[in-house]
């Protein structure tokens, strides 16, 4: 059986209402496709916890985080299966910096569908592009 991970995703929107884009390394699984950034939550971590100490960890950045979910999405790949919970955010202390990504890009909603995104994370993409 397929292991069941469940993993956060930071939509972080800044004040130009653009949203945060991070591209997979070519080392990572599932290389070079873009993503919300984020990752795993871990045992008796809750989402917006881990959420936070995700960013702090990927990006070296604080975030804020919305009270509700954006979007939650399971998708199953050909080795695991991912559950994986989107949750608004803004950033309030510092600024975004590439640690594990290839690259990081800002870009407003109607672009959003130039990215080759993860498959995991297209259900989120495509609720944002309509949100307007």
């Amino acid at each position: 059986m397929k292991k069941l991970v469940n993993v956060v995703a930071a939509i972080i929107e800044n004040e130009q209402n653009e949203i945060l884009c991070a591209l997979r390394s070519p080392d990572m699984s599932i290389p070079n496709m873009w993503e919300f950034p984020g990752g795993k939550v871990e045992a008796n971590e809750d989402i917006f916890s881990a959420l936070k100490r995700e960013i702090a960890e990927e990006l070296a950045c604080k975030i804020e985080t919305s009270d509700e979910v954006f979007n939650d999405n399971t998708h199953e790949y050909e080795t695991f299966i991912i559950n994986l919970i989107s949750i608004k955010c803004k950033v309030i202390e510092g600024t975004p910096i590439k640690s594990e990504h290839s690259k990081l890009i800002w870009l407003k909603r109607e672009n959003l569908d130039s990215l080759k995104w993860a498959p995991a994370d297209v259900p989120a993409v495509e609720q944002l592009i309509q949100e307007k």
